[in-house]
């Protein structure tokens, strides 16, 4: 079921907000605010999640208060990813989390952290351990990405590979399960504390691992998932037969859904990582999503009408 609906993703990582659309976060935070609202609207029983922030900056909290924005949802998330691509230890999640707790009365929920095997496998077995002993008990909600290894030839999403360097090849190796579908040695790891720490796994249109991943989280006694559903995806042929199998699929974990990218005919610049030149429509999908896949079990909640499926 879906316990969870949380509002893009990574705003504050230029990967994912174009900040050049928006440098004052005026435009993300009034898509927040209705997002928040359409949400709500059609089943306020659904926890609404701030897109989980990477790098973790409690002054862009502040900024996004300034705006109102934190009225709309009702937990702040945070990412994390501190032996790949983060200037601090991983001995520092404690301290980083009590950052965000300082200048927010909202729960903070790790909704991303990983640590990856470009270097070696052993050193992602300690990331999971060392993750677990420093994060369960400690926040509400953990979510490690990622179950799969991403394959090399479908490419990183990101906006700054050049910046990257070589960092950019260690979006390939953030998976428990390595591409060809053999087992790391941190799947054992993983498999103890499956119970209290969820997995965030990203799910591509059509995306051929979904029936594999199903049956690996309930192998491993994964209860909580973070996954999406892509807005821009939305208007690609057959998307809601997409959409509907990937949710029936995932019925039986505890989801948090997130929403985000903007289809390239909608945004102020056509690209996915643009805010949108009507940010209500953005709203609408979020309600259409909620109204489809997590309807309000009372009669209070608002009826949705889809009006943005066709391009």
């Amino acid at each position: 079921m879906i316990e969870a609906a949380m509002i893009w993703n990574e705003p504050n990582n230029k990967s994912h907000w174009d900040p050049e659309v928006d440098p004052d976060w005026s435009l993300f935070a009034d898509t927040v605010k209705r997002a928040g609202a359409s949400i709500a609207a059609v089943n306020p029983a659904v926890t609404r999640v701030l897109g989980g922030m990477s790098p973790i900056d409690p002054l862009w909290v502040k900024r996004l208060e300034g705006h109102g924005c934190l009225d709309a949802v009702d937990v702040v998330a945070v990412h994390g990813f501190p032996l790949d691509w983060n200037l601090w230890s991983i001995h520092d999640w404690p301290a980083k989390i009590a950052e965000i707790e300082a200048v927010t009365d909202k729960p903070v929920w790790v909704t991303e952290v990983g640590v990856g095997s470009f270097g070696a496998e052993e050193v992602q077995v300690f990331g999971v351990e060392k993750t677990a002993e420093l994060l369960v008990g400690r926040v509400p909600r953990i979510y490690w990405y990622s179950l799969f290894d991403l394959p090399q030839e479908w490419g990183a999403t990101t906006r700054h590979r050049e910046a990257e360097g070589s960092s950019y090849y260690r979006h390939f190796y953030m998976g428990l399960i390595r591409a060809d579908g053999t087992p790391k040695p941190s799947l054992d790891s993983y498999a103890k504390v499956a119970g209290e720490m969820g997995l965030m796994q990203w799910f591509h249109y059509q995306d051929p691992r979904l029936d594999d991943a199903v049956a690996w989280m309930k192998r491993l006694g994964t209860k909580k998932l973070r996954t999406g559903l892509s807005w821009a995806d939305s208007f690609r042929p057959n998307a809601i037969d997409w959409f509907d199998r990937q949710m029936e699929a995932l019925a039986d974990f505890d989801t948090t859904v997130t929403f985000c990218f903007t289809p390239e005919h909608l945004g102020i610049q056509p690209h996915h990582t643009s805010a949108a030149r009507d940010p209500q429509a953005f709203a609408d999908f979020c309600a259409w999503m909620i109204d489809r896949y997590a309807p309000a079990t009372t009669g209070t909640a608002a009826t949705v009408t889809p009006q943005i499926a066709a391009a």
